[in-house]
């Protein structure tokens, strides 16, 4: 069986845009003809591709033909690219989608991508979110690679370690003397407020189960954002978990005091497809360099 390719870039471009509508446009159809088409991938494979949803989520089979959508258009750019063609001039650039956690997107990350840019014509479409979930992005073919805190290979994958973020305890001295006059105790903890970033966020909560507190108990405010994150617990509106890029200099400054108790350490790996591509090479190159000189190393 073979896979007409209009069919495949059809269903890719259904998940990208997130409605029959949006994709429609960007492929310079009518709704219509995007349907039409959908209807025929799903018959000619005899499975269900797309759950029309809002937006539009790809069934297990679909993801694979997204996957090979992914695939064959880096492969097809880098092959024009061999063949002298100019991608800067005139032609599309190449678009890698990764999938990287927040605290990764706000301090380090970016800087590779950089580089990255400037040897090559390449644009980035960045998906966040939780370093424990990000894995789950590659696996249904929406990105290419992932900044992941999952270790073990999958097949079609390769993983390589990064290092260890480590995130200490903060507050600032007017919240620690206001909040923990005695000490910090697990009765003292279950009263004071903590600042998490989102519900996915389980920082906080670990390191409170480690200081034998109910980490269901105190109160809780939640700053989706990493810069805006460790400006709520500069603000003293709780304490919170920070790495090294946002605790170091306020701890010596005084603006901030550790509550001690352990350091909470969080493995991350890239995992990336298991392709042949000097594109993906020279991106997973530029981020394991950087990753290595800010991150503390695998033990």
């Amino acid at each position: 069986m073979r896979i007409p390719f209009e069919l495949v870039e059809t269903v890719a471009a259904v998940i990208d845009e997130g409605t029959f509508e949006a994709a429609a446009a960007s492929l310079h159809l009518t709704p219509s003809a995007v349907s039409q088409r959908i209807r025929r991938a799903e018959d000619q494979l005899g499975r269900l591709l797309l759950v029309r949803t809002k937006p539009v989520q790809p069934t297990e089979a679909g993801a694979a033909l997204v996957r090979l959508a992914r695939q064959t258009a880096l492969l097809e750019h880098e092959t024009l690219l061999a063949l002298g063609a100019d991608a800067g001039v005139g032609g599309s650039p190449a678009r890698i989608a990764i999938a990287v956690n927040a605290d990764s997107l706000g301090t380090w990350f970016l800087a590779p991508l950089a580089r990255v840019s400037r040897e090559h014509p390449v644009t980035f479409e960045l998906y966040r979110d939780d370093q424990d979930f990000t894995a789950d992005l590659l696996a249904d073919g929406t990105v290419m690679a992932a900044v992941t805190s999952q270790g073990s290979p999958v097949a079609g994958r390769t993983v390589t370690p990064l290092g260890l973020m480590r995130y200490a305890a903060a507050a600032t001295p007017e919240f620690k003397n206001q909040w923990f006059p005695d000490g910090v105790s697990a009765e003292s903890l279950a009263r004071a407020p903590v600042v998490d970033y989102d519900r996915h966020d389980d920082l906080q909560s670990r390191w409170l189960r480690a200081k034998h507190a109910d980490p269901l108990a105190p109160p809780r405010t939640f700053v989706p954002a990493t810069n805006d994150f460790a400006t709520a617990v500069r603000l003293g509106i709780g304490w919170g978990m920070l790495p090294p890029f946002q605790s170091r200099e306020a701890f010596s400054t005084g603006e901030l005091v550790p509550l001690g108790g352990p350091a909470i350490t969080v493995p991350l790996y890239w995992q990336r497809w298991n392709l042949r591509s000097p594109l993906l090479d020279a991106v997973a190159a530029e981020v394991v360099i950087e990753a290595r000189a800010m991150l503390d190393p695998v033990r």
